[in-house]
């Protein structure tokens, strides 16, 4: 029965095949074809669909060809955006810049720069991982809002930049912030000061002025006893800056506890470096009271003489 059934199988498999065939070979023929104003026509109306993969194949083909025509100008446009719409933000940006740069008295021109500044913008990461796309998207931004001060997108653009800077303002926090998680006390108190001056008004302010009294008590009680006086007073220096300008804040019990536990570290530390020094004095008196200065008589020619009792 089975042999009867395979001509038929084999028939119906060949039917679809041809028929798959044939509604790919349309396409395929028209990317194919060199009558550019037809795949042009094409390409436009898959786009106007949001068949954006073959608009973009279609697009691919013509780029050169149209080069230098006037269609040239809304080809690329369109080329721009459908690369766009399909979420390929790092050919998108290279492609509105190139707009930019070739048509740049172009009424789309304002447009294009500000969307490869965006496309940028779309690619930053998450604040945990490399900011370099952050950076060129704010360096883009900002040379949008230089070459066109007076655009409707400039607020737009202000706030792509505010929201870039809190991504590079958080990863510095976070940094920091991990420097005291794994211990390494001075590595962190000099990061979070490099987060304050890098942002001055960052939200997270009051956190980071408590945590680097914190930091910098912890690093004083790991060092070795000659070093601390000098750390823990930093710690108090730190401590007085926060209370006087955080007077109010939900911290300031905690500050205050480092506050007494480095002036208890200071009085211990001194205390025990004055006892460090009256055992070396002591141990030099002994020394030299030990010390012998001149050789003892000779015991030759004594041999006979007794110990005495």
């Amino acid at each position: 029965m089975f042999q009867k059934q395979r001509p038929i199988l084999s028939g119906l498999l060949l039917i679809i095949i041809l028929v798959a065939g044939s509604c790919k070979s349309k396409f395929e023929k028209l990317k194919a074809s060199n009558d550019n104003a037809k795949k042009y026509q094409a390409a436009l109306a898959l786009y106007n669909k949001k068949q954006y993969s073959k608009a973009l194949e279609l697009f691919e083909t013509l780029v050169q060809r149209y080069r230098g025509q006037a269609q040239a100008e809304d080809l690329y446009y369109y080329y721009a955006y459908a690369n766009y719409n399909l979420k390929d933000y790092t050919s998108a940006r290279y492609h509105f810049k190139t707009f930019a740069d070739t048509y740049p008295a172009s009424l789309r021109a304002e447009e294009c720069r500000f969307m490869a500044a965006y496309c940028f913008y779309l690619d930053s990461p998450i604040y945990s991982l490399d900011q370099e796309n952050t950076n060129k998207a704010i360096e883009a931004l900002q040379l949008f809002i230089n070459l066109y001060p007076k655009s409707e997108r400039v607020a737009e653009a202000g706030k792509l930049i505010q929201n870039l800077r809190d991504k590079l303002e958080r990863k510095a926090y976070e940094n920091a912030k991990l420097y005291l998680t794994i211990s390494d006390y001075l590595a962190a108190v000099m990061a979070f000061g490099n987060t304050l001056r890098d942002y001055p008004d960052t939200k997270y302010a009051e956190e980071i002025e408590f945590l680097t009294i914190k930091a910098q008590y912890l690093y004083a009680d790991h060092s070795r006893n000659y070093s601390q006086v000098e750390r823990y007073t930093q710690a108090l220096s730190f401590e007085q800056q926060f209370a006087e300008k955080y007077p109010s804040s939900k911290y300031i019990n905690a500050a205050l506890s480092l506050k007494k536990d480095s002036e208890r570290g200071i009085v211990i530390a001194k205390r025990q470096l004055e006892e460090e020094a009256n055992d070396i004095k002591l141990a030099r008196r002994f020394a030299k009271k030990d010390t012998v200065t001149s050789q003892p008589p000779s015991e030759k020619g004594n041999e006979n003489k007794k110990i005495p009792n």
